[in-house]
């Protein structure tokens, strides 16, 4: 454990969320799931997403962008596809139904899907991929951002980072697929530039057009390197139409046009494999046998091959015996926030 990093319980941690919560106007049902996606996104190892994203969520709810008390409404019904508002609701709590929704669909019909517009940010993409995991059902779920990339040969930012999830449950685990457009999310440059540190791939342009792994210089210009360069720049824009259009919401360059992200687009959708005519248990054997082909492979020196989603699972089992790693001055920047409105 370095210097300036504690280990937090994860039960402190969402006891804490939850009375942060309580004081800025979200009800007590509200406030305990908001805290628990929050935690579970550091539990999981990508702090980027929780708590170090909690008091900038919490500065949006001040400010009026994220309105605690909001509700979803729904916009148009079919039996596998629903449109719903999400009336600028706390981002998570509005991905979570959404999720739900679709879950819900998919185990009476085999398939469920659900646009949202008119909500914010939903934090740590994944939750909502290991929430379809955790219901036996295949999910897949995007959202639109402000413009934060730029198009390949661009010089100004006019894509998003576009977050994609894809999740298959498997054995007595699951295999979740979460990924910005960009190399990098910005989450993860902002951790790199509070160490000082520089990133460990190039991960943008400075403000020449020069790819580097400096984050200052690449925050500087909102200017993120897509994924497979032009192939995440074309994946971004198609998930921004998708989710846009098929939902009636904002595409990226309207939201760019806001103070502040929110107001955003987002899809998901879900497959129940038992309901598609898929036996459960063989369904989850053959996932494991694909993965087990998958980390049998030969690696170089010193390397090792992952599935998606398995480092969060070490990282959950490893913080919840041990503590959740925190950054020291962020921790504390959030206690004082409990103190301020006490």
């Amino acid at each position: 454990m370095v210097a300036n990093e504690l280990r937090i319980t994860f039960k402190e941690m969402t006891d804490t969320f939850v009375t942060i919560l309580l004081q800025n106007g979200f009800s007590p049902s509200k406030a305990s799931l908001c805290a628990d996606l929050f935690a579970k996104s550091s539990l999981d190892g990508v702090p980027s997403h929780g708590l170090n994203r909690f008091p900038e969520f919490i500065r949006l709810v001040k400010e009026g962008y994220v309105i605690p008390t909001a509700e979803p409404t729904q916009e148009f019904a079919l039996p596998v596809f629903e449109r719903w508002n999400g009336n600028l609701g706390p981002g998570m709590l509005n991905a979570s139904f959404a999720m739900q929704k679709a879950i819900n669909m998919a185990k009476l019909n085999g398939i469920g899907c659900v646009s949202l517009n008119n909500t914010n940010h939903w934090m740590r993409a994944g939750n909502y991929g290991w929430q379809a995991v955790e219901a036996g059902c295949v999910g897949i779920c995007f959202t639109n951002t402000l413009p934060n990339m730029p198009a390949w040969g661009g010089k100004e930012p006019k894509l998003g980072n576009n977050p994609l999830v894809l999740a298959v449950p498997s054995g007595d685990q699951g295999v979740v697929l979460d990924m910005a457009m960009s190399q990098f999310s910005y989450g993860k440059m902002g951790t790199y530039l509070r160490k000082g540190e520089d990133l460990p791939f190039d991960a943008g342009f400075d403000g020449e057009g020069q790819l580097t792994k400096k984050p200052a210089d690449i925050l500087a210009g909102n200017l993120a390197l897509p994924f497979g360069m032009w192939k995440g720049s074309g994946l971004s824009l198609m998930l921004n139409m998708i989710s846009s259009l098929i939902s009636g919401g904002k595409a990226t360059h309207e939201i760019g046009r806001e103070k502040e992200e929110h107001a955003i687009s987002q899809f998901f959708l879900c497959l129940d494999p038992e309901k598609l005519g898929l036996e459960t248990k063989l369904f989850k054997e053959r996932a494991d046998e694909i993965l087990q082909d998958l980390t049998d492979s030969k690696v170089f020196q010193g390397k090792e091959v992952h599935f998606p989603g398995q480092q969060s699972l070490k990282n959950r089992r490893v913080n919840l015996a041990n503590g959740i790693p925190v950054e020291k001055a962020i921790w504390e920047s959030v206690l004082r926030m409990v103190k301020e409105n006490s």
